[in-house]
């Protein structure tokens, strides 16, 4: 593994606090609700691994730079840390963003354990220097499709944003659909409205609709536009990206935020330390935490065991990926080399497909597990 020296020695005295870099998008046009949730388990994380002594006696620090979404931004921000001698970066919520962060890191030697993305080409070769909690696109975008065929749905309509991760999330459905029967036609919403999209389906014989678009726009007006459209009422609704999981788009949709299908990383039942966790959580949000700040602190988790049993080095960080077995919140996590993934992954979180209980909306009802 060929790294430059650390300079972690200079930039870290004995004494002082050990640092590792955070990515979070806190700010528009970021997924703000989610870089909170995000930000919040790595902080309560820290929080209780400096209870617990730190790190050798040193307090951990969480050095925390804002992505907003935008990848030119995180490569300067990974480019800032590295100088600031962190050990580690950790973070990051938007795959296109987490994809720029994890392609610098590499360059720079810096290992990277990404939180939440779930882009499968995270990076374009095979690296050392990165790992990833939350599943691969191809593994949980399947277990969608599954599920989606299991409710009667083989002809799916797609309100699409193109992007890279969107595509990608296309292209999943439209694989494991097609063996099967199933057809997936793209309505590119950079073009159309939601009324327009409406009038297209009206002559299309999909029995659903999934939101492959950014929230709050266009996904918000676009669950509006069809739920008061009499001539597509049956359609179903699904958001496989996760929007319905944050109290935002309850609050944007009321009624409407219901019975909208996504997926979730957690387990029917949580550990004694999930249960934990989410106390704690619950408290430091004001309200019900979701799977990505048990991402958060799963990966502070992670990371405190390397650097307890290996040290501050980022050489002997990333070379301790595969040796990995802690117990997370939702999980014992391990990394393996997993085909067609470039990067040390979990294999495999926990995955739901859940919604809003239109009974009862801050419910979530668990539909179909993977």
């Amino acid at each position: 593994m060929n790294t430059p020296p650390s300079p972690l020695g200079a930039e870290q005295p004995d004494g002082s606090s050990v640092r590792i870099g955070a990515l979070v998008p806190l700010t528009r046009p970021g997924w703000v609700e989610a870089g909170r949730h995000l930000l919040a388990g790595l902080e309560l994380a820290v929080g209780d691994v400096n209870d617990t002594g730190g790190i050798a006696g040193r307090p951990l620090e969480l050095v925390v730079r804002d992505t907003a979404a935008d990848p030119q931004k995180a490569e300067a921000a990974v480019d800032e840390l590295a100088r600031l001698g962190v050990a580690a970066v950790v973070g990051e919520y938007h795959s296109v963003v987490a994809r720029a962060a994890a392609a610098r890191a590499d360059a720079l030697g810096l290992p990277f354990l990404c939180s939440s993305a779930v882009l499968d080409a995270l990076t374009d070769r095979p690296t050392p220097w990165v790992a990833r909690l939350a599943p691969a696109q191809s593994r949980s975008w399947q277990i969608y499709a599954d599920f989606l065929l299991g409710a009667g749905h083989s002809h799916i309509a797609v309100a699409a944003d193109p992007s890279v991760y969107w595509t990608s999330g296309a292209r999943i459905l439209r694989d494991r659909l097609a063996p099967r029967g199933g057809t997936v036609t793209e309505f590119d919403m950079r073009v159309l409205t939601p009324t327009v999209l409406c009038d297209a389906l009206v002559d299309h014989r999909a029995t659903a609709l999934l939101l492959l678009v950014g929230h709050p726009e266009p996904a918000v007006p676009i669950v509006k536009s069809v739920r008061r459209d009499k001539r597509v009422a049956d359609i179903a609704i699904g958001a496989p990206a996760g929007q319905p999981e944050f109290a935002e788009w309850a609050a944007l949709l009321g009624d409407d935020s219901t019975a909208v299908p996504f997926l979730r990383y957690l387990p029917e039942r949580l550990s004694p330390l999930g249960t934990q966790v989410e106390a704690a959580l619950r408290t430091r949000l004001a309200g019900a935490p979701s799977f990505v700040a048990f991402e958060g602190y799963d990966t502070v988790t992670v990371l405190t065991d390397v650097l307890r049993s290996h040290g501050t080095d980022r050489a002997r960080i990333a070379g301790s990926w595969p040796d990995i077995s802690v117990e997370g919140t939702r999980g014992r996590i391990q990394f393996t080399r997993t085909p067609g993934i470039s990067v040390w992954q979990w294999a495999w979180p926990p995955v739901q497909v859940v919604d809003r209980d239109p009974a009862q909306p801050d419910r979530f009802r668990i539909l179909h597990t993977g």
